[in-house]
């Protein structure tokens, strides 16, 4: 299937150029990418496998950084990165855990820290307002690991970058430290996705103009609260269904990516199965209105 690129605008904090360029390298390894923008709603897809990918486009732009390393190549790709910066919009970057026990392995957790490292280093070179979260089955059951503003001081551009691999390394020592400890205080015995989107909301409004808000929703997509996404395959049509019986916020102008569908601990699902949940999240992200939507099979950073 080929990528159509008609939107001009993605509203995330890296080009559409970066964008394009990594899809198709995405394509190349057989990976699946699938995303709409707003402007016109087109769908692009990519074939599905189980090849590693970069949380969509969303964190690609930076694959060949290293938060270890400074050195001139290191600080050419952050140069690169932070010329695609928004000023005037910073990102308000929310990333919730799925901390149910279907996705519950070292190895998933870990694929879960390295995207967000990434994250986290794009959102600190645009200036922009981090939350981590762990969620299980319901909003209420949500542990905060970190939220902070993620700002780097120095007279100028190349200053503040030189600051920002120890700036990277303390975040993700917090989210790291605080991280098993959040999944023992969760609740057992489902999971409601669709329920973070409202936190997200509520977080936007608490964080203010000029931010513009950047969802990473990292899970297997199984949810099992108020709808039953883990009982077998569903079609398009069944997944548009579903995800119109669910209540959502309106989030315009922002980003979202689900990251992870289908990868649980135990044995695999069906393509089919994760087909269904890709078309349900990307009914739901279509739902809230938001700017660009993606939604995608595994966490993994590109190069790195």
């Amino acid at each position: 299937m080929s990528v159509d690129h008609t939107s001009k605008a993605l509203h995330l904090p890296w080009s559409i150029r970066q964008q394009e360029s990594h899809v198709r390298k995405f394509r190349e390894k057989g990976t699946t990418v699938s995303y709409f923008t707003n402007k016109n709603l087109t769908r692009s897809a990519v074939k599905r496998s189980i090849a590693a990918i970069a949380l969509g486009a969303a964190v690609a732009a930076m694959s060949a950084c290293s938060p270890a390393s400074n050195s001139a190549g290191q600080l050419a790709a952050d140069q690169q990165i932070l010329s695609t910066c928004d000023a005037a919009a910073p990102p308000a970057t929310d990333v919730q855990l799925d901390g149910s026990g279907s996705s519950s392995s070292d190895a998933i957790a870990e694929e879960r820290f390295k995207a967000i490292e990434s994250i986290v280093h794009t959102t600190a070179i645009c200036g922009g307002r981090l939350r981590v979260s762990v969620f299980a089955s319901t909003s209420a059951a949500t542990t905060i690991l970190i939220d902070k503003s993620l700002h780097l001081d120095g007279a100028t551009d190349n200053a503040r970058l030189k600051k920002l691999p120890p700036l990277v390394t303390d975040v993700m020592t917090t989210i790291r430290a605080k991280y098993s400890s959040a999944l023992k205080s969760l609740p057992s015995g489902g999971t409601d996705i669709s329920a973070e989107y409202r936190l997200a909301s509520e977080w936007l409004a608490q964080v203010g103009a000029p931010f513009k808000l950047h969802l990473y929703l990292l899970t297997d997509g199984f949810q099992n609260v108020g709808i039953a996404l883990d009982e077998g395959a569903i079609t398009k049509q069944q997944a548009a269904d579903l995800a119109g019986r669910v209540a959502v916020p309106q989030l315009p102008g922002s980003s979202i990516v689900v990251a992870g569908l289908g990868r649980v601990a135990s044995d695999p699902p069906s393509s089919d199965v994760v087909d269904g949940l890709v078309a349900f999240y990307d009914a739901l992200c279509k739902k809230t209105a938001a700017a660009s939507c993606a939604a995608v099979t595994d966490y993994a950073v590109s190069g790195r």
